[in-house]
């Protein structure tokens, strides 16, 4: 008698697996590897794993650098109902000691050009029973640590014994951009409707029903070649990946850290790719300048798709990939979060606001400070929350799983943090993130709006804006600009610029001061780093 299937994401990709063993599953650099290929190198890792004492509920950390071995680290925890753990490979040691102790970390895979870092932390995991180091030469610093490549094919035997379930975790770190990482606990079920579409975005079928179901979206959608861009320590790319994963397409990683678009434009000639995926300007913007900067140097005729999450996609970036690749191009802006998943997609640029969404059974805009808090009317404006399949909530915080996770009329909701307003015929418009809306003079600015404005001026390569506390205003708007090579930061520039936005928005959505720096500070995956703006901003101007 076969095994029953479950949404275990192991067990859903094992059934990829057998759909189609031999079909190209991940390539990265010169390594190109099966869907057979990478079930049986995670389940080697998972045997290793069980074997060093990881059990079901036991996390299982992954610092690395977008390749194959993150991905089979992920499913080897899987296998054995264990939680994998993102780790961002841009943390200090300090940083690795918070997560490490938040985690209670069990075991952990790490790139052997962060054992630096780690050397400094791993005191803070004082439980770590396995440790694997990747793309390592000699011998490692590191008390016990093992060579991934051995560690892989030292145990034999079956994991069929392991009862895998819905209902297994996986954890996922976020930062954003304050405070320290706090881990959102996901349901493989939950994780796989909200954030992977049930395995339905690449067939008119929709989502499946049943774990085998998977197969026959497998073999009905088209073989993809799919380009993910951001670093598989975040959520926008590690969820990229395993869409494309359990849709039976060939992922195309980038073993490089950081964002290189001449390099991703090579990769989307030579391999022929189909679907990019990025984040929004940070990403946008280097593609635009490398194709203007080299006509005609990269035969883009197989890319269909360019899908933007997690920041800002500006709808002149857009219509320039329409002009340098094809105006025939689909141009996808998601909308999601850690907390939420995907909230929804839109292919047309807005005429209000950052993106269009439609109201549903899962999404839907709230009015919090009603009371009791209730859903929004036609012509109110609230916050944007998701419902449906959800997190358990935050690891180890009730406190902000109770502020961030409620009931709205007898249904659990995610609030997203993001300012919404429901429009008639279900239609959402989502204007920004709460936290970043600038009260200046009664009028409230969503400072995504005032950097898309200021971002299509010519001479500026990227901005970010911010409010800084003003005796008149309350809160002033300030733009912190990086300029392109040769441009010249002073006084004309800086009205240059507000003339521009003048131009686009209203006299109140203009920055009352421009601070030039020679660089946006962002995070790996491409999101504003807010405070270092904020911080910049206001030793500029004091």
């Amino acid at each position: 008698m076969s095994k029953a299937r479950t949404f275990n994401l192991a067990d859903l990709f094992s059934l990829v697996v057998e759909a189609v063993p031999e079909r190209e599953a991940i390539v990265c650099g010169e390594r190109r590897l099966t869907y057979q290929q990478i079930e049986d190198r995670a389940s080697g890792l998972a045997r290793w794993l069980r074997a060093k004492g990881v059990k079901a509920g036991d996390t299982v950390g992954i610092h690395a650098y977008n390749g194959n071995e993150f991905i089979e680290a992920c499913f080897a925890a899987f296998k054995l109902k264990a939680v994998p753990v993102n780790v961002n490979y841009r943390y200090t040691s300090d940083e690795l000691r918070y997560l490490y102790d938040n985690a209670d970390l069990k075991a952990l895979i790490f790139e052997a050009e962060l054992e630096e870092q780690n050397l400094g932390a791993l005191d803070a995991a004082p439980n770590l029973s396995a440790i694997a180091r990747m793309h390592g030469q000699g011998a490692s610093r590191i008390d016990g640590a093992v060579d991934y490549e051995t560690a892989i094919t030292l145990e034999s035997g079956s994991l069929d014994d392991i009862p895998l379930a819905d209902d297994d975790q996986i954890l996922l770190y976020t930062g954003g951009t304050t405070g320290m990482p706090k881990g959102v606990i996901w349901p493989h079920k939950a994780l796989f409707y909200a954030g992977f579409g049930g395995g339905g975005g690449f067939t008119p079928d929709g989502p499946i029903t049943r774990p085998e179901e998977i197969v026959d979206r497998v073999h009905a959608g088209m073989h993809i070649k799919l380009l993910p861009t951001a670093p598989l320590m975040h959520g926008a790319g590690l969820w990229a990946s395993l869409i494309g994963l359990y849709g039976g397409n060939t992922i195309y990683l980038d073993p490089n850290p950081g964002f290189n678009a001449e390099r991703a434009l090579d990769t989307l000639s030579s391999e022929q790719i189909n679907v990019l995926t990025i984040v929004g300007d940070a990403m946008g913007i280097p593609l635009v300048d490398a194709l203007r900067a080299h006509p005609g140097r990269w035969d883009l005729s197989s890319l269909i798709a360019i899908s933007s999450a997690s920041a800002l996609f500006s709808e002149h970036i857009q219509d320039a990939l329409r002009e340098l690749i094809s105006p025939y191009i689909n141009l996808v802006n998601s909308m999601g979060s850690s907390e939420t998943g995907q909230a929804g997609v839109s292919r047309e640029a807005p005429k209000e606001g950052l993106i269009q969404l439609v109201r549903n059974e899962t999404c839907d805009v709230a009015i919090l400070d009603a009371t009791p808090p209730r859903f929004a009317k036609p012509g109110e404006t609230g916050i944007l929350v998701r419902m449906g399949h959800l997190p358990l909530g935050y690891f180890k915080d009730p406190a902000k799983t109770a502020a961030t996770f409620t009931e709205i009329d007898g249904k659990r909701c995610s609030i997203s943090g993001d300012i919404a307003r429901l429009d008639e015929g279900d239609s959402i418009v989502v204007f920004g993130r709460d936290s970043q809306c600038i009260n200046t003079g009664g009028e409230k600015v969503f400072t995504e709006e005032v950097e898309e404005a200021i971002r299509s001026y010519a001479g500026v390569i990227d901005a970010v804006v911010i409010g800084v506390t003003d005796a008149r205003w309350g809160q002033k708007v300030v733009g912190v600009v990086a300029l392109r090579h040769g441009e010249a930061a002073d006084d004309a520039a800086a009205e240059a610029i507000r003339t521009h936005v003048r131009g686009q928005l209203a006299g109140y959505k203009v920055p009352k001061d421009v601070v030039f720096v020679p660089e946006i500070k962002r995070t790996p995956v491409g999101k504003a780093d807010y405070v270092w703006a904020k911080q910049t901003a206001e030793a500029a101007l004091n």
